[in-house]
């Protein structure tokens, strides 16, 4: 038998807190921006430099998080036969936060005994473990930390199938994963179906993104001999596989800090991975041919390393991560056409293979897992699948057994206004007793044609961007928040000039920070630090209790070469703000910048923890250095450990 629950998993979580009201008309930069490829190969260098997203708008930045971890009821959705036990977390992304091999009783995926968010996605908040589904742009998701709709269908032979769906806004796309465990099945399926409704070419990026436990024996073992090799300090280059430069890649352990190695399968039969501990038994995932990419994510056994494991887990649970996507690599977009479905599925298990094969030469490992992935996942059984899962695609849900965001019913509201091709909606509703008060002011906009006047020492809830959006904006009466909002949508469409002078506008109607602050950005990227900085001095004195427009307004002083300044505004800062990690980064930076060495010293000396530290952000180490010669110490004592989150 096959059943489908909901429950609740009780463990110390960090919860997200407020988002960040103000609109990121920059996007946070990720460790692989930039990265040289050492690669002969025009097909993937096109896909490299195809499909970057301008900004993250309309989604808004999720940094309201801390460190402070208290016992919860986290909802999860069970799926379960006399096999296999699959917990996913359907209001997080839909992670699935756990897969437990119930004969064995052996946990296949790494499952963190906290969930604590931390700066690695592009919304910022991110938090380790399980299995996480990645659609959009490098840099994880919009929605792993957004509640999925998540519903209940029956397939053709009476099986409950877990549904999770939602409508991704950057790229305007609906995707929908259809999860099923038959009786007596020793692998969890999952499809994914990705929808383009829109009538334009869409750039396409999807990893799901395996956590497992990482020890001393464990091998990852992957049908490819060769792989893209990214170590965070160097480009994107071809190396052997699993012998690279002297080292057996296929061994994680061994690693010697965090990297990628993004592993070459065109040439395999099917597409899978797996990671074997030193019995021969670990996780394996193999999928349809369309996800042909696969990938090996260390930390590595640097100090940095190590302390953002610990950042992440906690003490004693460290992972890496195996991983599969539609590209090799994880720095390319895949043009997507206008109306196109695409779908795969993915298989999820546990293998078991003799240990001297398992731990062998390469070519008998990989025979022994390519032989275990055809017993337990058989190719027809992926095929037929994936067959079931598009007839019952559009077939109406059983049950809802939890909401996810209201942005698909307003765009299906949207979109039937202006007479367009609807958003699929049979298999996948989008109900309007989701719509909350963050559509609220976008759906008095499409009824009247005129954006509510919000308060204006508030800042906006929500944005919304994108050609849909912009003709109706520019066309409603004109108060502060409509040319607020008009600016916000002139950016993200690369009108900047015509964007600064809707700022402009907007302050003539209203002085408000929000517009403030948005004129610094656009001073900031005209290249006029010294104006920004003016700009964000006169935005946070409107709204001096607003934690990121102090930190962005102090970290603009400090650009500007105005510590003294950016040490003022914590004056009027209250106090709970002051003492977030951010803060006291941006004030030791700035004590450091004004001489006041008095002043910084004890903040460094400190139990200082950032609680948004950025993957890849090296500050704390810089900082460290610079105190240290500012006090002429001829030979400074080494970075502690506490303060190491160098990634090369």
């Amino acid at each position: 038998m096959t059943s489908l629950t909901l429950g609740t998993l009780r463990m110390p979580v960090a919860g997200l807190g407020p988002a960040n009201p103000l609109p990121p008309l920059r996007r946070t930069t990720d460790p692989h921006d930039g990265v040289r490829i050492h690669v002969d190969d025009d097909e993937m260098r096109t896909n490299v430099a195809y499909g970057h997203l301008p900004t993250l708008l309309p989604y808004l930045v999720q940094d309201g998080y801390g460190r402070v971890r208290e016992e919860r009821d986290v909802e999860v959705a069970v799926l379960q036969n006399d096999v296999l036990r699959a917990t996913f977390l359907p209001g997080l992304g839909g992670r699935l936060w756990s897969l437990v091999h119930l004969p064995s009783g052996r946990e296949l995926l790494h499952r963190n005994p906290i969930l604590q968010p931390a700066n690695l996605a592009l919304r910022n908040a991110w938090f380790a473990g399980g299995v996480e589904w990645n659609l959009g742009t490098t840099g994880h998701t919009t929605l792993t930390c957004e509640p999925l709709h998540t519903v209940r269908v029956t397939g053709a032979d009476g099986v409950p199938v877990l549904r999770m769906y939602e409508y991704e806004r950057t790229r305007e796309l609906v995707y929908s994963l259809d999860v099923s465990l038959q009786p007596g099945s020793p692998v969890l399926l999952v499809t994914v179906r990705i929808v383009n409704p829109t009538t334009r070419t869409v750039p396409v990026y999807w990893w799901s993104n395996a956590a497992v436990p990482e020890t001393d024996d464990l091998r990852v073992v992957v049908p490819a001999d060769s792989a893209y090799h990214y170590a965070y300090d160097s480009g994107l280059q071809v190396v052997s596989v699993p012998d690279d430069d002297g080292r057996d890649l296929s061994r994680p352990a061994t690693a010697p800090s965090p990297a990628d190695w993004f592993f070459d399968c065109r040439a395999a039969s099917r597409p899978w991975i797996s990671a074997l501990d030193a019995d021969g038994r670990g996780l394996l995932q193999v999928s349809t041919r369309r996800l042909v990419g696969r990938k090996l994510f260390v930390w590595g056994r640097s100090v940095g390393g190590r302390r953002w494991q610990q950042f992440l887990s906690g003490e004693g649970s460290p992972y890496v991560e195996i991983q599969a996507g539609l590209a090799r690599t994880q720095l390319e977009h895949l043009p997507m056409p206008a109306g196109e479905t695409w779908s795969w599925v993915e298989a999820y298990g546990m293998a078991e293979l003799d240990p001297a094969a398992a731990h062998g030469p390469w070519s008998v490992a990989q025979e022994a897992v390519a032989r275990a992935a055809d017993a337990i996942a058989p190719g027809g059984v992926l095929e037929d699948e994936l067959a079931l899962a598009a007839a019952r695609a559009d077939r109406p849900v059983d049950e809802v057994l939890r909401p996810g965001s209201g942005w698909g019913a307003l765009e299906r509201q949207r979109r039937q206004a202006a007479g367009e091709q609807p958003l699929p909606d049979a298999g996948t509703p989008w109900p309007d007793d989701t719509l909350g008060a963050e559509q609220e002011p976008w759906l008095a906009l499409l009824r009247t044609g005129e954006l509510p006047e919000a308060d204006p020492a508030r800042p906006p809830e929500s944005y919304v961007v994108g050609e849909g959006w912009a003709g109706l904006l520019e066309t409603a009466p004109e108060h502060w928040a409509t040319w607020l909002h008009r600016g916000v949508a002139r950016w993200h469409a690369g009108a900047l000039v015509d964007a600064r002078a809707a700022f402009e506008a907007s302050l003539a109607h209203r002085v408000t920070a929000w517009a403030l602050r948005n004129l610094a950005v656009a001073e900031q990227v005209a290249g006029d630090v010294q104006a920004a900085a003016d700009h964000y001095r006169r935005a946070h004195a409107l709204a001096p209790g607003e934690r990121a427009l102090t930190a962005e307004a102090m970290q603009a002083l400090l650009d500007a070469g105005r510590p003294d300044e950016a040490l003022e505004l914590l004056d009027v800062v209250p106090e709970p703000a002051r003492r977030h990690g951010r803060v006291r980064l941006l004030e030791l930076r700035a004590a450091l910048g004004a001489g006041d060495l008095e002043r910084a010293g004890p903040i460094l000396d400190s139990d200082l923890v950032v609680d948004d530290l950025r993957e890849g952000e090296d500050s704390l180490a810089d900082l460290w250095a610079g105190y240290h010669r500012a006090r002429g110490t001829a030979d400074p004592p080494p970075l502690p450990a506490r303060l190491d989150f160098r990634m090369h």
